[in-house]
């Protein structure tokens, strides 16, 4: 289990960084890939950690991949979200401070399909987006997604 933190002034302190990515991924309908995790039971784009040998890019598809079932192609950077202000703790005693690395990507393949980390797969036009449980910094992803522009984002 893990237990996020945002802006919280009773977080645990963070001990630890890793690299994460995650994916803004639009059909041609403009609707928004999505998972309902089974670790927070919140929806989420896809992403997750990058492993030891690929490429930030390969990372990318991997996850989206591994729990979406839906194949995507990386396009452009969205933005690098390393908000010391949201940690995640985890049961182990981890408490991870943020830092994503999010792309827009389009997808070229593949069918929804759960895994072990999201109990259900979706593609969610943008006005249904208000009625869904989405962590505020996943949140902040999608507006960012959304607004014209190719200008990446950081913090």
């Amino acid at each position: 289990m893990r237990t996020d933190y945002f802006n919280d002034a009773e977080a645990p302190a963070a001990n630890s960084l890793k690299v994460a990515v995650s994916a803004f991924v639009r059909d041609a309908k403009g609707r928004i890939l999505m998972i309902h995790r089974t670790d927070n039971d919140k929806y989420s784009i896809p992403g997750g950690g990058m492993e030891v040998g690929e490429t930030v890019a390969d990372a990318v598809v991997r996850e989206v991949t591994e729990e979406t079932g839906i194949l995507v192609r990386p396009t452009a950077l969205l933005g690098v979200f390393s908000n010391p202000h949201h940690v995640v703790a985890y049961d182990d005693g981890e408490v991870r401070q943020e830092f994503s690395i999010c792309f827009k990507a389009d997808p070229i393949g593949g069918s929804p399909r759960p895994s072990s980390e999201s109990k259900a797969v979706r593609w969610v036009a943008p006005d249904e987006l208000p009625s869904l449980d989405i962590h505020p910094s996943i949140r902040e992803r999608i507006q960012r997604g959304l607004q014209p522009g190719d200008e990446p984002y950081f913090t």
